[in-house]
């Protein structure tokens, strides 16, 4: 056993100073400016603009008259409302999903999707390039995890197809790093031949991709897929904030029983509940059609 007594009299923040000076070298000091109203945002995910739109603030703030600025508790106990029932009902009929089940954030959404779908003695097969919310989920999961090369759907394979146990393949479907899109029809090919659940991360694009945005597995063909399961972020093209998980209501169930990430956490609140499906509501997922040409136009520069 160590011996404390080699610590006695020392200043237990001693490290810290070390510790900022190793993120100062890797150039990883990061600041927190606020951002000004007033300025045009091309660095955010308000992808259609949404966050300011009348009707979707007028929703929110119902919601808040309603039932106040928090939640006050989990969803288990006081925190589940009207508003948090009838997202989860529009996010499901605007996905083709059967079922939905809001969490808090993206974040807490992939944690709780992950720590349901795997554990020990699982494998988790995750693309390298996948957001820190997957990364961080499979490593609480506990399970056996592979990473393999950005979008190599035959590493992918060769992964679940060696594992001689339950498989799950998770990818994001546009990657935050680069932009690039997940193989999904290939990747769900290989999770079908293999007996595996294919899990992707909708945040960027849900609402940008497939028929009336309802993401890129609705445009690849699998957004009824029982084998799929889903997470979408409500803070992008819907403007609100908070995530859910996709999927069946079985799986639905399971998450409401088993995600600590869903049962230990304070619920989305109310206003953010409310003002997530005002845009499905208005049919303004109608901008699609305009958002290829200008993100093209941006993306070539002032001249372009």
């Amino acid at each position: 056993m160590t011996s404390s007594a080699g610590r006695q009299g020392t200043d237990p923040w001693s490290w810290l100073g070390s510790a900022r000076a190793a993120v100062a070298s890797r150039g990883l000091i990061r600041t927190l400016d606020p951002g000004e109203p007033d300025l045009l945002d091309v660095a955010g995910n308000d992808y259609l603009g949404l966050s300011g739109h009348p009707d979707v603030i007028a929703a929110a703030v119902e919601a808040t008259h309603r039932y106040g600025t928090g939640s006050t508790g989990s969803r288990l106990v006081t925190g589940t409302t009207a508003v948090h029932l009838e997202l989860e009902q529009a996010l499901a009929r605007r996905t083709g999903a059967e079922a939905a089940l809001v969490f808090s954030s993206g974040y807490l959404a992939n944690l709780g999707a992950l720590s349901t779908l795997a554990g020990p003695g699982v494998l988790v097969v995750s693309d390298g390039a996948n957001h820190a919310s997957l990364v961080d989920g499979c490593r609480l999961s506990r399970a056996e995890v592979r990473v393999v090369a950005h979008r190599d759907v035959a590493a992918a394979e060769a992964a679940v197809s060696a594992f001689p146990g339950r498989a799950v393949i998770v990818t994001d479907a546009i990657f935050s790093v680069d932009g690039t899109l997940a193989p999904l029809r290939a990747l769900h090919d290989v999770a079908r031949r293999h007996g595996a659940l294919l899990l992707v991360d909708e945040a960027h694009a849900l609402g940008v991709l497939g028929p009336g945005g309802a993401g890129a597995c609705a445009a690849a063909g699998l957004g009824a897929e029982d084998d799929v399961v889903r997470t979408v972020t409500l803070s992008k093209s819907l403007g609100s904030q908070g995530g859910a998980v996709l999927g069946t209501a079985l799986l639905r169930d399971h998450l409401v029983d088993t995600a600590r990430s869903f049962i230990f956490d304070t619920a989305l609140a109310p206003a953010a509940a409310a003002a997530a499906p005002a845009p499905l509501r208005l049919g303004d997922i109608g901008r699609l059609a305009d958002l290829a040409p200008v993100s093209r136009k941006l993306s070539q520069g002032p001249g372009g």
